[in-house]
């Protein structure tokens, strides 16, 4: 195909994408008021709960078999590779430019609101529409589940570690706060030292310490007649719910995740696949009813991004312009280019099969914006708020050129 086709091809659906934001920005602004933050909280939480989840379910119960599996395996090597890249040239950007340490610290719904949008597209460079559709929201939604799992145990951990640091040196030393946990993401509440605290005994004992830190208590005591002694059953214990806090394990398993195990488990296993997919299948409604669901996920959550990007216009005008430049420059350019090399390469050694719907999505893991996700994981930690929304606005700006451009280049190297 030529050039100019695959660039109208492809800049169709960033064009519906860049309306439906635009929308939702209107509809958030104060005098309009129709998508409020409350608002937009609440669909999140709709989203979040209920669309996302029969979106990736019904797609992966369609389309998964156990031969496609085998073909898939280089997907979440290639997501893992995207984050981890991303991490070690993100923290170089940030020694270059002596960014702030609330900011040291990718794969949203984009994947699935480009590539079905692509499919259906005249001249698109992916076969039948139907199957390509199909086959390309059951990529995308294996995308965003993969993705989920390593932001919430990877990229989570990453923004925790130096956010803890910054939120100790805002709140001082223990002698002007006492730091009580919430039990909310493992974030701190600040007790100011005027509201007293009571600490007594439950029993008496002599000669007895107690060291507290922040996810354990360990007792040593020491009587006359012998010790307490603990067992290994509840070292081991002791230590994996010390794991599971750490790594956030209740984000890990998101109802999107939950929703990719069932979807995977309806399409693998044939009883269960015979009797929920197919137009003959005695529950074929269950199906049905998923996939209605799943289609309003992507109106939708576009909306809210364009509600959410509002939030960077009001930013502080005191952020570093080199690192959003920097940011840009890696999202844009650097990751993009380390991409096509790394792709290329495994299809060439006959790590990647042949179908250039699926190599046309690995390839788009590069290029895409960072996920709004990031932004709720500086909410949790309190920590960026302000300055990720700036980078978002900046990002999620120049999306529209860069995704466009971009998905011209891999449509012309795939087709």
């Amino acid at each position: 195909m030529r050039i100019l086709d695959l660039f109208v091809v492809a800049s169709m659906p960033i064009m519906k994408v860049l309306m439906l934001t635009a929308l939702g920005s209107f509809l958030a602004l104060d005098r309009v008021d129709v998508m409020g933050e409350s608002a937009r909280k609440q669909l999140n939480n709709v989203v979040f709960f209920v669309f996302n989840p029969a979106l990736v379910s019904s797609s992966l119960a369609k389309t998964v078999t156990f031969e496609s599996i085998v073909l898939l395996w280089f997907m979440p090597f290639n997501i893992l590779l995207t984050f981890i890249i991303g991490t070690a040239i993100g923290w170089l950007l940030v020694k270059i430019t002596k960014a702030p340490q609330h900011l040291r610290g990718n794969v949203g719904h984009l994947p699935l609101i480009v590539v079905p949008a692509i499919c259906r597209e005249k001249g698109s460079p992916f076969g039948a529409p139907d199957i390509c559709h199909t086959y390309g929201t059951a990529y995308a939604s294996l995308s965003m589940a993969i993705g989920a799992i390593y932001l919430w145990s990877f990229v989570y951990n990453v923004v925790r570690v130096p956010s803890a640091k910054v939120n100790k040196e805002v709140n001082g030393d223990d002698s002007t706060r006492v730091m009580k946990s919430t039990g909310t993401g493992g974030m701190p509440s600040p007790t100011l030292p005027d509201q007293q605290n009571y600490t007594e005994p439950l029993l008496p004992s002599k000669n007895c310490s107690i060291s507290v830190c922040t996810h354990e208590l360990s007792f040593s005591c020491a009587k006359s007649k012998g010790t307490v002694k603990v067992s290994d059953f509840d070292k081991i214990w002791q230590y994996l719910r010390i794991i599971s806090r750490k790594l956030n394990l209740k984000a890990i398993f998101a109802p999107s995740t939950t929703a990719a195990f069932i979807g995977f488990t309806i399409g693998l296993v044939p009883q269960i696949r015979n009797l929920i997919i197919s137009g003959n299948a005695p529950f074929h409604v269950v199906q049905d009813s998923a996939l209605l669901l799943g289609d309003a996920a992507i109106p939708i959550v576009t909306l809210i991004v364009g509600g959410n990007l509002l939030r960077g216009l009001k930013g502080p005008a005191g952020i570093c312009m080199s690192l959003v430049i920097g940011v840009i420059a890696v999202r844009y350019v650097l990751l993009p280019l380390l991409g096509i090399v790394i792709i290329k390469t495994a299809v060439r050694f006959g790590l990647v099969h042949s179908d250039p719907l699926y190599q046309f999505i690995l390839l788009l893991h590069y290029a895409l914006p960072p996920a709004m996700n990031i932004g709720t994981i500086t909410q949790l930690f309190r920590a960026g708020e302000s300055e990720c929304s700036v980078i978002m606005l900046w990002t999620y700006g120049l999306a529209s050129i860069s995704l466009t451009l971009w998905s011209t280049a891999f449509l012309w190297l795939v087709s």
